[in-house]
């Protein structure tokens, strides 16, 4: 009977060291392929901080321009308005 539970024990003992190798083999894979995930993920918010920089600067120009249409508008409305000049001659 003795023997049986020392056979029991031993076991038991291997079995909790196999899953705990097993599980850490399987964690090494993991790091891998999170490694590669975090990779991409920075390759992405690099473009994504990118674009939002040209995104940003094409909206400062797009104000800039329509600041220009704005004054190009009350100057044309200014001429138009203005009365006719009279011919010379």
């Amino acid at each position: 009977m003795f023997l049986n539970r020392q056979h029991l024990s031993t076991a038991r003992t291997f079995g909790v060291a196999m899953v705990v190798a097993l599980g850490l083999a399987s964690c090494a894979t993991y790091d891998d392929e999170f490694a590669t995930i975090n990779s991409r993920l920075d390759q992405l918010d690099t473009r994504v901080q990118g674009a939002a920089q040209s995104a940003e600067s094409a909206n400062q120009s797009a104000q800039q321009a329509n600041q220009r249409l704005d004054q190009l508008e009350s100057r044309v409305q200014r001429i138009e308005g203005a009365p006719g000049r009279a011919p010379r001659g």
